[in-house]
């Protein structure tokens, strides 16, 4: 009888496609878990998907649908404080290309944790407002939010 072991080489090129697809899966989507208040109490488990559009590295807009009991259709922004290091150099060429003079820039991020905001208006005239933090160079984070009508929500991304 004879085994099928997968050699390292063959199982690379059997988790490559994963990995890829489980990277594109999440795409530029944030989420938003009810924690308490009126959506929570009817829905705990409840997953409020929130849609990115026009977004930059630093801010977007936002569209999303609140559930049962207000049903109402939000809009807005999510936006986040990117530190960035900017340096110039001037300096004295004798080199042919650059004769008299060298000026250049550079700009940076910094690493670390930068925070954000996330603030939302529905059509019934609800508001959401939270904060979150995401690392710097990702598009990850995570923050809470909360409503006008007594809800609070995890915000995952």
């Amino acid at each position: 009888m004879q085994e099928d072991n997968l050699s390292p080489s063959r199982f690379c090129l059997f988790l490559a496609p994963i990995l890829i697809l489980a990277a594109c899966g999440g795409g530029d989507d944030m989420r938003l878990y009810p924690l308490s208040g009126p959506i929570a109490a009817a829905n705990p488990s409840k997953l409020i998907p929130v849609t990115l559009s026009n977004n930059t590295e630093t801010s977007g807009e936002i569209a999303f649908r609140l559930p049962k009991p207000s049903k109402t259709r939000c809009t807005g922004t999510w936006t986040s404080v990117a530190p960035r290091v900017t340096t110039h150099e001037r300096g004295f060429s004798l080199g042919i290309k650059s004769l008299g003079g060298k000026y250049t820039n550079s700009t940076s991020d910094v690493g670390g944790v930068n925070s954000g905001e996330f603030y939302a208006v529905c059509k019934d005239g609800s508001r959401l407002e939270g904060t979150f933090v995401m690392g710097s160079g990702t598009q990850s984070g995570t923050g809470t939010v909360t409503d006008t009508r007594g809800n609070s929500y995890k915000l995952l991304f």
